[in-house]
């Protein structure tokens, strides 16, 4: 059994046995002095693999490496039950074939391609959709409940844009199943946890190579100075940086895409951001919560403030099980032209169905709106509108293994680039994280294995105690939280679901007096811990991920997926290209291969007309 904050880490490189004794997770943080700054208390830890994301796939990654004879240590600034992972409501990808046999890992791939508008990899895809019945028998393995048909079989329902009914489910509460599941199998092989703790940095040596992170807990303040042979990342994406946003205040800030970056991997397709249809306005501490796409799904009806049922409009034929990206930009276009209700959204309505099919397939969906806003969907419409939600771009990674250009060093799940493209399907970041988590922990174990003697830098352990003792000595006069509201606000203006020239250069302006008053903010940390240092790296993180938007944004000029720009409302077919950005103005076209021809043959074409409503 694993323990909250003291990992029994065995690899050949041993922790100081100087190291002092661990502050309790639990216990009050002590006032900081003076000398308190200058001489923080820090321990060192060694183990072979290190995980930083405690959701789904780091906790899979964790799992095989465990299954594979690795040490492991998973570190995360949430507890492990409270994940994002846990967030996710509908479903879950695979072509099992159990409702619809004519279904298959094929049709998937095409349907993935297809909706990706010719962005995704299709080597990621074809791995992603071939393991995906592996995925499902895993997790069946590892004891997840699905919902099932009376005959044992497991339930499968449609998701927007699939070709057949291939989306798994546990009633809509999917990936908090997930999430108890892995937790559970993890546990039970014994692997270690850091809970409360932010990595700052990933620590490179003089060969490029990673040997460590380096980080502190954030109720404590104690330093963590981590080695470890392998780095996983699987700390999210940076959807948080929009004002309206599915993630929780210190989820999916764009850690994967500074921790990344720093250590010398790139970045690719950052622009390529899905906003979910279905984000609730009300109240405004909870704006962006989700209405699972399971609620369209089951029959929900999308209409404007006059009584419409708008998306005859922009998808006649599939209706509200159109792709995210169209029904999100029809929402958009119909508060934009007028038609939204009063508080800027529009009606989804699932109170023509029957309440025992809302109770026994939605009951996540109406406990939230009926503890947020005392709403009865089973009587009402439920007022939402498009909101920030998933990072389709991300670190660049090789399709085989999610190795990333850095020795040592992989990122999974939302962390990642390849899968999506310019679109996501519902259900397939689910399905992503458990294929690539068994991959990505089978390849940093061979790393583990083959490791011999470990180069680390000095130089680089002293930078990343640097930077966190500067921040924490900073005299400056900007306030942290300040600063990422400005922020989101910055992006929600200038990069939102519909992008121009100038809105993009507008927001770049803008950006750079952001980022130089950053230069300038200070701390406060007290009795109740070190959450305000914590919000101080994930400003960094945000900057950085929003300079990559920007930049890529700009670059990508015309109308694609969920990049929507007003100026080139047209598709580009010389864009069918990943921008990879590897720091500030340097951004790099990426050619993209071509689909098998038996995988090319089941792909339909995709009717852009329209699409754009200017």
């Amino acid at each position: 059994m694993s323990h909250t904050d003291t990992p029994t880490c065995t690899s050949h490189t041993t922790a100081s046995t100087n190291a002092p004794t661990v502050t309790p997770a639990t216990a009050p943080a002590r006032p900081v002095t003076a000398a308190g700054r200058k001489h923080p208390r820090e321990r060192q830890l060694a183990t072979s693999a290190l995980v930083v994301g405690t959701g789904g796939s780091g906790l899979r990654a964790a799992i095989e490496l465990r299954e594979q004879g690795i040490d492991v240590l998973a570190v995360g600034k949430r507890p492990r039950s409270d994940a994002h992972t846990t967030l996710a409501a509908g479903g879950i990808n695979a072509a099992l074939g159990t409702m619809d046999p004519e279904d298959s890992w094929e049709q998937h791939a095409a349907d993935t391609l297809t909706e990706s508008y010719g962005l995704a990899d299709p080597r990621t895809v074809e791995i992603v959709t071939r393991g995906a019945a592996r995925g499902i028998e895993d997790l069946a393995r590892f004891g997840m409940e699905f919902a099932r048909e009376e005959d044992g079989r497991i339930s499968q329902r449609f998701f927007g844009a699939h070709t057949w009914r291939r989306t798994s489910f546990a009633g809509d509460y999917t990936g908090l199943e997930i999430q108890r599941t892995l937790v559970a199998r993890a546990e039970a092989l014994g692997v270690d946890f850091l809970e409360h703790v932010c990595i700052t940095k990933v620590l490179v040596n003089d060969d490029g190579a990673v040997f460590g992170a380096y980080g502190f807990h954030e109720l404590t303040g104690e330093r963590r100075l981590i080695h470890a042979d392998a780095v996983v990342l699987a700390c999210g994406g940076h959807n948080r940086i929009w004002r309206r946003t599915s993630s929780r205040r210190n989820e999916n800030t764009g850690d994967s895409f500074r921790l990344a970056h720093e250590a010398g991997a790139r970045i690719r397709d950052a622009e390529l951001v899905q906003f979910h249809p279905s984000g609730i306005l009300e109240p405004e501490a909870d704006a962006g919560t989700l209405v699972s796409e399971a609620a369209r799904g089951e029959g929900g009806i999308l209409r404007n403030a006059l009584g419409e049922r708008y998306m005859q409009r922009y998808d006649p034929e599939r209706m509200e099980l159109s792709t995210r990206d169209r029904v999100a930009l029809a929402g958009y276009t119909e508060i934009k032209e007028g038609r939204g209700t009063p508080n800027g959204g529009v009606w989804l309505d699932v109170s023509h169905l029957p309440r025992e099919q809302i109770m026994e397939r939605l009951p996540r969906v109406y406990q939230t709106l009926m503890e947020l806003q005392m709403l009865d969907i089973t009587a009402e419409p439920v007022e939402v509108a498009p909101t920030a939600h998933y990072s389709m771009g991300g670190v660049w990674v090789r399709p085989e293994d999610h190795s990333t250009d850095v020795p040592g060093l992989f990122a999974i799940g939302e962390a990642a680039s390849g899968l999506h493209g310019a679109n996501r399907l519902g259900g397939n970041s689910l399905i992503e994280l458990l294929v690539y988590g068994r991959l990505t922990g089978q390849a940093a174990a061979e790393v583990c294995r083959t490791a011999e003697v470990q180069q680390r830098s000095h130089a680089a352990v002293e930078a990343a105690r640097a930077e966190v003792s500067g921040l924490l000595e900073s005299e400056g006069g900007e306030n942290v939280r300040a600063l990422q509201r400005a922020l989101r606000d910055l992006m929600t203006e200038h990069c939102g679901v519909v992008r121009s020239e100038a809105g993009l250069q507008r927001g770049l302006t803008e950006l750079a007096v952001l980022e130089e008053r950053a230069r300038n903010v200070t701390v406060h940390p007290d009795q109740a811990g070190y959450q305000d240092l914590a919000h101080a790296f994930d400003l960094r993180a945000s900057l950085l991920a929003a300079r990559a938007t920007l930049e890529c944004a700009l670059e990508r000029r015309e109308t694609r997926g969920c990049h929507n720009r007003s100026d080139f409302p047209r598709t580009d077919p010389g864009m069918r290209v990943n921008l990879v950005w590897s720091g500030p103005g340097r951004i790099e076209r990426e050619a993209i291969a071509e689909a098998h021809p038996d995988i090319a043959a089941l792909m339909r074409e995709v009717d852009q007309d329209g699409k754009l409503v200017e």
